[in-house]
């Protein structure tokens, strides 16, 4: 296991070496959450009810501004259930679809008016690398620490999961079962985080094990499908159907978490 954790950390940072600079990100007193503003991190499969509502609550209610980002996909009509479901509850007139092709789209301060506006962005799901492929290091990044920093939230689902995260898990073109590919850098709203999705649908809830005991500054957080965790400053609360595991630094295993509780990522322990 040593060994094999051993090779996992030397692949890490000898990709890492070759990927796009990192984005600056302001001192903070949280060690992994935002400073302000929520996220919401989806583990893929049905979004239920209570995930949408608490989703709208948290970006304003029958005042939220969504835009919804769906690159992930790869199809801008893949999605179109979720663009549905948020115009069901907000009306068409308060959310709009993003799905930009280039880095130099993603840096053109024309398409930046509806991000500025809004109260709360989306990722859909697909795959994580083509999130960052378009907006990793761009205007558009910029505006979503921005919207994080007025008191917004940012949520996605699978894909959208992941990509949330310092580390893209799963970030390879060859394949989600590359576990570090050829894109290593997610968009870091949850700092020193790697984030993985499906995970005991897929059988995946030790797939962040080794990484963990190779790189213990870093937390890894796997959610189950229709399962959530909401997550404000360095605390976050699990909602959903499902569970939660997370994977820390000096444990031998991971630990489950379900529906209601709260786990303290600066301080590594179980809220009661």
């Amino acid at each position: 296991m040593k060994r094999a954790a051993f090779s996992l950390l030397f692949a890490f940072f000898a990709i890492i070496a070759f990927a796009q600079n990192p984005t600056v990100v302001d001192l903070s007193q949280t060690r992994h959450g935002p400073e302000k503003g929520t996220l919401v991190i989806i583990g893929g499969g049905t979004v239920t009810d209570e995930i949408w509502d608490r989703f709208i609550d948290l970006a304003g209610g029958k005042d939220a501004r969504i835009v919804v980002i769906t690159n992930a996909s790869g199809d801008e009509d893949l999605h179109s259930g979720t663009i549905r479901t948020l115009v069901e509850r907000l009306g068409a007139d308060r959310v709009t679809r993003m799905h930009l092709q280039t880095i130099d789209e993603a840096n053109d301060d024309k398409n930046l008016t509806a991000l500025r506006q809004a109260t709360g962005v989306y990722f859909t799901g697909g795959r994580q690398w083509r999130i960052a492929e378009v907006y990793l290091n761009t205007k558009v990044h910029r505006e979503l620490f921005a919207l994080l920093d007025r008191g917004g939230v940012i949520a996605g689902s699978s894909a959208g999961a992941s990509i949330q995260g310092s580390l893209l898990w799963r970030g390879d073109t060859r394949g989600a079962q590359h576990l570090i590919g050829d894109h290593t850098q997610g968009l870091g709203f949850l700092k020193l985080s790697a984030i993985d999705q499906h995970i005991l649908v897929r059988n995946r809830q030790h797939d962040l094990d080794a990484f963990i005991k190779a790189a213990p500054e870093f937390i890894g957080i796997g959610i189950d499908e229709s399962t959530a965790i909401v997550v404000q400053k360095d605390v976050f609360e699990v909602i959903g159907k499902s569970y939660v595991a997370v994977h820390q630094a000096g444990r031998d295993k991971f630990f489950f978490l379900r529906k209601g509780q709260k786990y303290d990522l600066k301080n590594h322990k179980v809220l009661q």
